[in-house]
């Protein structure tokens, strides 16, 4: 795309077409485009994206409590990034997904290295959803587990 100067424009999320990409380039689509302010900024990166199952990382590295390991809020931040964008996958290109209860249980504190999430759907429905989402540290571990529900909105409805 480029503006009247000829100058190149940066393509937008809306420009990524989900069902004309593979996995790999949808997954690629979107950390190029980038995944919000806040999710860029705690280091978030997608290893693989689809409705039934995404796959992200997050340091550990920067998202520590003063006690030197993982902040809950980091654990949170990446289970809704990572639910958000497996929902708003699947609820496309009608539906936008929607956030409406997210809660977090902290098993095993995390002080160093990556850790990697898992977001897979408990339920899909016509109005809401819910994805299970369920963190590890470097070693298998599960450090964290999540569940996020959405409501499914309309794209069409404002």
């Amino acid at each position: 795309m480029a503006i009247d100067d000829g100058t190149p424009q940066k393509n937008t999320r809306a420009d990524i077409k989900m069902t004309e990409l593979s996995a790999a380039d949808l997954t690629k689509a979107l950390n190029d485009f980038g995944l919000g302010e806040l999710a860029e900024r705690m280091g978030i990166k997608l290893v693989e994206v689809s409705a039934n199952k995404t796959v992200g990382t997050m340091p550990v590295l920067g998202n520590r409590q003063p006690l030197g390991l993982l902040n809950g809020g980091a654990n949170a931040l990446l289970a809704e990034t990572l639910g958000s964008i497996a929902a708003n996958v699947a609820g496309y290109p009608d539906r936008v997904a929607v956030g409406v209860d997210l809660n977090v249980t902290h098993h095993k504190g995390v002080r160093e290295g990556i850790v990697t999430a898992i977001a897979t759907p408990g339920h899909l429905g016509k109005s809401t959803g819910s994805y299970v989402i369920e963190i590890f540290n470097e070693k298998n571990e599960r450090t964290a587990s999540a569940r996020l529900t959405v409501f499914f909105r309309d794209k069409s409805s404002k």
